[in-house]
Formats: structure tokens, C-alpha cells, sequence
């Protein structure tokens, strides 16, 4: 129940994330200036609530991240060299040979 809803909250965090970011002016324009003045005041926001906006959005997008990753992720794991090979597999092997090593022809 609580990850469908941190789903749904990180979707739709994306998405506002997504248009409030090309809303923003930048100094070529963008997608806020095709819609004019009327698509920032569509929107509600001025210069600086749009600023403030999508950082609360984007801290948003950030936790439910961050939390659906602690949820949904494995424990801990380990790591693969560790769980393969001990550091006396790694001493006792013997010098000057390469394992799985292709022989190289002389060129006679």
C-alpha cells in the first residue's frame, strides 16, 4: 500500500518536475517563452515562485527516490569479489601464469 502510493507521488513528482523545469526562462527562451506571458500566469507562479516550486518539487522527486530505493531494494548483498575469491585464494596462486590464458602462435 504505502509503495503504490510512493510510486505514484515519484511519477507524478517527475512529471511536474518535467514542466515546471521547461517553464523556467533561460536565456535562449524555451518552452516558457512559446506560451508567453499568459503560461507562467496560466500557472500561478512569477520569477521566483516558479524557483521555489521546483525545488520543492524536485526535493520531493528526490525523497520518494530515495525511500522507494530503501524499500524496494535488496539487503545487503555483499560484494561479488568478496563472496568469490578470499585474500589466501589470491596468495596462494601461482606467479607467471594468467588463468584462461589464449596460447599466442610463434609466427613460424
Amino acid at each position: 500500500m504505502i509503495s503504490t502510493l510512493l510510486y505514484i507521488v515519484f511519477v507524478l513528482s517527475a512529471l511536474v518536475l518535467i514542466v515546471v523545469i521547461l517553464l523556467q526562462e533561460g536565456k535562449g527562451g524555451g518552452f516558457g517563452q512559446a506560451l508567453g506571458e499568459h503560461g507562467q500566469q496560466t500557472f500561478g507562479v512569477g520569477a521566483k515562485g516558479i524557483n521555489t516550486f521546483t525545488g520543492y518539487t524536485a526535493a520531493v522527486f528526490l525523497v520518494s527516490a530515495l525511500v522507494l530505493h530503501r524499500i524496494s531494494g535488496p539487503a545487503d548483498t555483499g560484494s561479488i569479489a568478496r563472496d568469490q575469491m578470499s585474500i589466501e585464494d589470491v596468495l596462494q596462486a601461482p606467479t607467471g601464469t594468467t588463468p584462461n590464458a589464449v596460447p599466442v602462435p610463434d609466427g613460424n
